[in-house]
Parts: C-alpha cells; sequence; structure tokens
C-alpha cells in the first residue's frame, strides 16, 4: 500500500525528502536511498505503508532491551530495507534485498497483538524509520489500545520528524555503531550526528539502550571502544550499553570478534562508572544479569533470552531500595 510521505519539499525538476539526513532528491519515477519512497507526478509517495516482512512473537531481551519490562514477550514486525548500508548486517536479506511483504493495517496489528497477549509492538529486525508514515498511524492504534511502542533503530533520522513521533515511542534500543564520523560516512552510509542527536532526543522523551557492534578490524580497537563509552557518559552513565559480538555476514568476512575485546568493552566501561553493561552474541550467560550499582545484590538473572526477576520491588533494590533505570 501506498499513502503520500510527510516531510519533503518539491522542487521544478525533483523532490527532496527530509526525513533523514541523505535528503535525497528524487527525479520522477526514482526512489530514494532507502527504496521505500517514490516520487510520482510531483509526489512523494510512502510505498511500503503497512508492507511488512517479517512478523513473531520475542522475548523482549532479543531486542535487546534489559531494562524495559524484562520477561515480557512482545510482537515484533518488520518492513523491507533500511537507509543505511552496512556491509556485515545480520539481517541483510530483508533490510538490503528486496524481499515479499504482507500488508497489515494498524487495527490488524492491534488485533494481532491482543490475540498474543503482547503487551506491544516492537518495530524492529531492519529500519523501522523507513517506515515513518506507518508507524504514526500503527503507534497511535498501539497506544490506544494500551500497548507500547518500541522502536530498534539505527537513530538515522531528522529531528524534525523525530519530534513529531516520539510522543508515541515508549522505549528505544538504538544502534550505535560507533563515533567516528568518517566510518559512519564511508562505510555505513549513515551521519553520526544525527544518530547522536537521536541518541539525545530519546534519552529526554523515553526509555533508552543503545547497543554496539563490536565488530573485527573496523570499531574494536581499545581506542573506539573508549570513546563510545566516554559519549554514552555523557549522556547518562545509567543508560543500558549493550556489546555485541560480530560474526561473518553479508559482505564482511573478518572473523569473530575476539572475546577479549568484548571482555575489555565490558570492564572498561564498568571501571568508568556504568552499572548497566551488558555482552550479547556470546555461548556464556557472563555480562548479561543485571546488579544493583549500590549493594550489588542480583536484580535480574538471564539465561539466554529468559529473565527472572529475584531482587526488585518495582523498580527498586529489594535490599537497599535502590532506585533502578527500568520499566516494570
Amino acid at each position: 500500500m501506498k499513502i503520500e510521505a510527510q516531510f519533503y519539499t518539491q522542487h521544478d525538476d525533483h523532490i527532496e525528502c527530509r526525513l533523514c539526513p541523505h535528503f535525497c532528491k528524487i527525479s520522477e519515477g526514482k526512489v530514494g536511498a532507502c527504496r521505500c519512497r517514490v516520487n510520482e507526478q510531483g509526489k512523494l509517495w510512502a510505498i511500503n505503508y503497512g508492507e511488512t516482512t517479517s512478523i513473531a512473537l520475542d522475548p523482549i531481551e532479543k531486542k535487546p532491551l534489559y531494562h524495559f519490562y524484562p520477561g515480557r514477550q512482545i510482537l515484533s514486525v518488520a518492513p523491507n530495507y533500511c537507509n543505511m548500508r552496512c556491509p556485515f548486517c545480520q539481517n541483510w536479506e530483508i533490510s538490503q534485498e528486496k524481499t515479499p511483504t504482507q500488508f497489515l493495517a494498524p487495527d490488524t496489528l492491534v488485533k494481532i497483538m491482543k490475540d498474543h497477549d503482547s503487551f506491544g509492538i516492537s518495530y524492529t529486525y531492519t529500519e523501522p524509520f523507513t517506515w515513518y508514515e506507518y508507524l504514526l498511524d500503527a503507534g497511535e492504534a498501539v497506544r490506544k489500545a494500551g500497548g507500547k511502542n518500541v522502536l530498534v533503530t539505527n537513530g538515522l533520522i531528522n529531528e524534525e520528524p523525530l519530534r513529531k513521533l516520539i510522543p508515541l515511542i515508549d522505549a528505544m534500543n538504538i544502534d550505535l555503531k560507533c563515533v567516528d564520523e568518517e566510518t559512519y560516512s564511508k562505510i555505513l552510509y549513515g551521519d553520526l550526528k544525527t544518530v547522536q542527536r537521536t541518541i539525545e532526543i530519546a534519552h529526554d522523551h523515553c526509555h533508552l539502550e543503545i547497543t554496539n557492534l563490536l565488530v573485527t578490524g573496523l570499531n574494536d580497537r581499545k581506542k573506539d571502544i573508549d570513546a563510545l563509552i566516554d559519549y554514552v557518559i555523557s549522556i547518562n552513565p545509567n543508560i543500558p550499553l549493550h556489546f555485541s559480538r560480530y560474526y561473518p555476514n553479508y559482505r564482511y568476512d573478518q572473523p569473530p570478534t575476539p572475546v577479549k575485546r568484548l571482555e575489555y568493552a565490558y570492564n572498561s566501561a564498568r571501571k568508568k562508572g556504568m552499572p548497566f553493561v551488558y555482552l550479547g552474541n556470546l555461548p556464556s550467560e557472563d555480562g548479561s544479569c543485571t546488579y544493583c550499582p549500590k549493594c550489588g545484590n542480583l536484580l535480574i538473572e538471564r539465561m539466554r533470552y529468559q529473565a527472572l526477576i529475584t531482587g526488585l520491588k518495582k523498580d527498586k533494590c529489594k535490599k537497599c531500595s535502590e532506585k533502578i533505570n527500568i520499566v516494570i
């Protein structure tokens, strides 16, 4: 299904899309970088409205969100395509290639959510911001039905459309690839400053967690890791930070991230004063549990994607009553 897109400017010989920092100049009959917005007869159309490539009921921990309704299941949906070109993409079959989709109207999505006893919708797997107009409508329908809206995103969206959307969003996990502008622009086809601005706005408006996929030979040097940690601390040291292990995929054949490099990231963040640091895509469960930063009490024990809440009373530690950055 297609509907008229928001955030674009008409010119004599093209349309300029203003949804993300690519500011694509799209001539008649052509699509933008996200392949989801087309210029037809002088108007910009979102041709992916409600077109869904994946749907599943997932543990919220799989997003990963460890501090937002831990242990709960959430209905997850995805559009086709992405507005970045990460050469190591783990979901490249649906983010970088055209794949079959099925239309899900917002009210249909809400019905599926209720039928599966999900506490909300997670827009995930590919890039949800390419679904912008659908996010507005589905997000409002989910919110009216009492559900929560979760975005798992690369953060590549301009400030004006983000500020219009974010009142409907309850939680975000933003994939911060690195804090090097050249890597973002030349390798990932993104823009670091835009992603950082998204992080800063999200921090002020909804629950926020950050994921960093440590990719061998790209962003896993100690200076890269330390710079990213310092940036997150500058926003808020209590933001949950997930370091995830890379495995060869798509167009990238470097070996998996050395475990010692992930351990360095984990230990460095903890030493710098971040209490909620986690490791993902590892065979062991080290770095997956949540502890009270004040008394060390085990708050949430995790095994794979299962979470057992043992030491919390609402959002406080049962042992010392320390308030935790968590939504229960």
